[in-house]
Parts: structure tokens; C-alpha cells; sequence
């Protein structure tokens, strides 16, 4: 059916209609290209908006990755060396760097097993916060939820040192409510953009506000080592956590819930924005819970980001303990090392979220050929990567080469399945999002646990099945997604007056 809307249709269905650009409503822009009425983009409120996410996610980062360096000094050092997997295939590095620790903070016997039950206590509470999340922004803005949510996460932060004196249980639950809080914040982000994000530039708009994420895991590991040797790791939780309150009073501040109640924004930008979006969100107040749950690119994205999330967590979780018990070197003893793989992701993110948008609006490629592409090379190359670290043999220069190269091209599906929820149903990208990410959430709990059982021995042989198993998976979604997923907004994502959009 054709679009009653003047221009917006187009005969080609798909390929045509994604790459259309949607301000053809108006007579001014009927006559000319998007990109001639296109507010700027330096000093904007919607860049600014990105500016404050990114520092949001850099926190949130922050807060979640900074209990894996203090554990090392939190734990007794006596109380691991029992836990020694270690194989003896390859030959000890020679000359190891000596790592000195500060001894002043308290020290707990935590062995192997209660320490994987603290990490992974934090997937328990973001697990179960995604879809709620998604919900609630849909009905109320993401503004306070992201927020809170954030906030929430950094006071809980500042009673970790408290939680482990009180012992192992409530350290966990303390983790698990951190997971609470953080569950929400992609949902409340994605609903945010879907009324700030004009089509043409939400690929540099997500993805500069998403790879705070991953430079906050830069910095925050290598920091956390630092404030461990010069003062001691209760000063970790301390620093972040009152980092995190900072952010959340700028954010309460300086953003925005949407473009009409922002106050500084200009008249320009503000019109831009509407009318951009003008023909793709619904005013319907009630969610359209089962047509949203029978469409098929809703779960392309599931597949593409459970998948995606699996490669992502071996490569986090499995591939530094590959190397130090099979190799037999440790890349967490070199704070670079353990950084350069997520700097090379983030600046993969922002590159290829500007190329993203340029091949749309300059190229007039499709929104759905921008985000197969990007998926295919954002979750091929790191399966490649990830075989390829299994059969290496004993050469730790070619596994941290490859680790950071896998790591890197995943940055690419930021701009491919990553955003997705935003072109087929940017009313609902919250709730979209937190469906996918529940999903998503499960390989990083179950997935130490599956290679675990995989490697009773400990052996490179099953190691390569671990990672071959891995990129198996990663590749179905790749394919799934390519096959399945769509670029346009759906129908039943449309107030009916909207009628079909081919």
C-alpha cells in the first residue's frame, strides 16, 4: 500500500523507502536534499545530549568493570594458588613483569569459586531490569530513569567496602542491586534517541554516546591498578562512585527529556528534529505488546545480539584466562595490554558510526544494507579472530594481536544491529531494546560456565573447541540477522492514520 503521506512511499519498497529522507512533508524540503536544512551539528543540543550519554556510559563502565581489578588485592593471595589450572603445553614466559600491590586494604579468603559467584551476581540483577526498563521509559522518558539508574549504581558502589566486611552474601546482593540499576540505562538511552536521533545522523549519535562504554573500560582498568598500589582498593569504589553522583547532577541539569521542553535549544535545530521524526513515532498509548512479539526483525536483532554478546563475553571473560593458563602469560600484569583492546573497539565505534550515516545520506545507501553490512563485518571478523587465537599454539604476541583485533571489528555492529530497534519501531526502541538485551545478558552467564565444563583438562585442543563453538554461534547470527532483519519502521509500530510504509 502506498503511503498517503506525500513522498514518503517509494516504488522500490524497501531499499527505496529506508533511504528516503523524511522531511518531504514540507514544501521547503520537497525542493531540495535533507542535508541543506540539516541544523549543525557543532554546539547542538542533540551532540551535546550524545557529549553527557557518553560520559554517562564512561561511568557506568567504570562502575562495573573496576570490582575485577580490586578483587585481586581484596582476595588473599594464599587462598587462589590452590585454585591453579595452569597448564604445562606451552613454556612460562620469560623474565614476567613483577606486579607489587599495596597491602594495607583487608583481605578476604575468597577462593576461585566465590569469586566467579560475585562477578557474575551482577548479571543477575541486570537481567531481570531490561524489559521494565524499556517499559517505563516508553512511558514516562528516559531522562530520570537513565539518571537514576546510573545514580542508584554509584551509592551502591560507595557501600562495597561495607558490603565485604559484612561478608560474601551481601557483597553479592550488593552486585546484584548494582545490576538493578544499571539494566535500565541502554533501555532509557535508546528511548531518549528515538525522540532526539533524526534518521539520517542516529548511527553518530548512538554510537558516540555507546563507546563511553568501552572508554570507560579503558581507562577505569588500568586507573584501578593504579589506586590500588598507591593508596589501597577500597579508594577504587570511592572514586568512581562519587565520579558517578557528579555525572548525575550535570545530567539532572543540562539535559533535556525531548527537543519541545529543551530551553536552549534553537528554533532550527528544534524543527529539524520534529519534523525528521515527524512521520515515524506513534502517539498510540498502549504498547502493541503481540505484534511486536511476532515480528520477525525484532528477533534478527535478538539472534544478532545474543550471538554477538556470546563472542563478546568469551572474548572478555575466557580468552585472558586462555592465556594465562595455557599460554602462561598474563595480560592483565600489563595495564596497556589489557586496554588496547577496548580502545581499539571504541574508536572503531565512533569511526564507523560516521561512516554509517555518511553512506546513507551522501551514498544513498539503504538503512538496511548500512546495517547488514556493518553486523557482517562487526560479528564475522571477530569469530575469525577468535578461531584464529585457538590455533596459535604458544605465541602470546599473535593471541593479544588478535584479541585486540576481534575485540575492535565488533565496534562496527554499533552501527549495524546495535541501533536497529530505532528504524523498525523508534516509539518502542526502549522496550525493543530491553528484549534483545535480556536475551543477550545470558551468554554472560552462562557462558564461563558452558567452557568451563568444556575444558576439564585444560588443554589447547579444548580450548579450540570453546572458541570454535563460540564463533559458530556468532556467525548464525551474523547470517540470521542479514536474512531476517528489516530497515524501515514497522506497521505495527505506526498510528494507523500513517497507513503502510513500503
Amino acid at each position: 500500500m502506498r503511503s498517503p503521506i506525500g513522498g514518503l512511499a517509494s516504488s522500490d519498497g524497501e531499499e527505496g523507502s529506508d533511504r528516503t529522507p523524511l522531511l518531504q512533508s514540507t514544501p521547503r524540503v520537497e525542493a531540495a536534499s535533507e542535508d541543506t536544512f540539516q541544523a549543525p551539528a557543532c554546539c547542538s543540543a542533540r551532540y551535546n545530549l550524545a557529549v553527557l550519554a557518553f560520559f554517562g556510559f564512561f561511568v557506568l563502565y567504570a562502575l562495573r568493570v573496576n570490582l575485577s581489578v580490586a578483587l585481586v588485592d581484596m582476595v588473599d593471595s594464599n587462598t587462589t594458588s590452590a585454585d591453579n589450572r595452569t597448564s604445562k603445553e606451552c613454556a612460562e614466559h620469560s623474565a614476567p613483569i613483577k606486579v607489587l600491590h599495596n597491602q594495607t586494604g583487608k583481605r578476604y579468603q575468597w577462593d576461585a569459586e566465590t569469586q566467579g559467584w560475585i562477578l557474575g551476581s551482577f548479571f543477575y540483577g541486570y537481567i531481570i531490569t531490561q524489559i521494565p526498563g524499556g517499559y517505563i521509559a516508553s512511558k514516562v522518558g528516559g531522562k530520570l530513569l537513565l539518571g537514576f539508574g546510573i545514580l542508584g549504581t554509584a551509592i551502591f558502589t560507595l557501600f562495597t567496602p561495607i558490603a565485604a566486611d559484612f561478608g560474601v552474601g551481601a557483597l553479592i546482593v550488593l552486585r546484584a542491586l548494582e545490576g538493578l540499576g544499571e539494566g535500565v540505562t541502554f533501555p532509557a538511552m535508546h528511548a531518549m534517541w528515538s525522540s532526539w536521533a533524526p534518521p539520517l545522523e542516529r548511527s553518530k549519535l548512538l554510537s558516540i554516546s555507546y563507546a563511553g562504554a568501552q572508554l570507560g573500560t579503558v581507562i577505569s582498568l588500568p586507573l584501578s591498578g593504579i589506586i590500588c598500589f598507591y593508596m589501597d582498593w577500597t579508594y577504587v569504589f570511592y572514586l568512581f562512585g562519587i565520579v558517578g553522583i557528579i555525572w548525575f547532577i550535570l545530567w539532572i541539569f543540562l539535559v533535556s527529556e525531548t527537543p519541545e521542553t529543551h530551553k536552549t535549544i534553537s528554533r532550527h535545530e528544534k524543527e529539524y528534529i520534529l519534523s525528521s521524526l515527524k512521520n515515524q513515532l506513534s502517539s498510540q498509548k498502549s504498547v502493541p505488546w503481540i505484534p511486536m512479539l511476532k515480528s520477525l526483525p525484532l528477533w534478527a536483532i535478538v539472534v544478532a545480539h545474543f550471538s554477538y554478546n556470546w563472542t563478546f563475553y568469551t572474548l572478555l571473560t575466557l580468552l585472558p584466562t586462555y592465556m594465562k593458563e595455557i599460554l602462561r602469560f598474563n595480560v592483565q600484569e600489563n595495564g596497556l595490554l589489557s586496554a588496547l583492546p577496548y580502545f581499539g573497539c571504541w574508536l572503531c565505534m565512533i569511526l564507523s558510526g560516521q561512516a554509517a550515516d555518511n553512506l546513507r545520506a551522501k551514498w544513498n545507501y539503504s538503512t538496511i544494507c548500512v546495517r547488514r553490512v556493518f553486523s557482517l563485518i562487526g560479528m564475522i571478523g571477530p569469530a575469525v579472530f577468535l578461531v584464529a587465537a585457538g590455533f596459535i599454539g604458544c605465541d602470546y604476541s599473535l593471541a593479544v594481536a588478535f584479541l585486540t583485533i576481534s575485540t575492535t571489528l565488533g565496534g562496527f555492529c554499533s552501527s549495524g544491529f546495535s541501533i536497529n530497534h530505532l528504524d523498525i519501531a523508534p516509539s518502542y526502541a526502549g522496550i525493543l531494546l530491553g528484549i534483545t538485551n535480556t536475551f543477550a545478558t545470558i551468554p554472560g552467564m552462562v557462558g564461563p560456565v558452558i567452557a568451563k565444563s568444556l575444558t576439564p583438562d585444560n588443554t589447547i585442543r579444548e580450548w579450540q573447541t570453546v572458541f570454535c563453538i563460540a564463533a559458530a554461534i556468532n556467525v548464525f547470527g551474523a547470517i540470521f540477522f542479514s536474512l531476517f532483519a528489516k530497515g524501515e519502521v514497522q506497521n505495527w509500530a505506526l498510528d494507523d492514520r500513517h497507513g503502510h510504509r513500503n
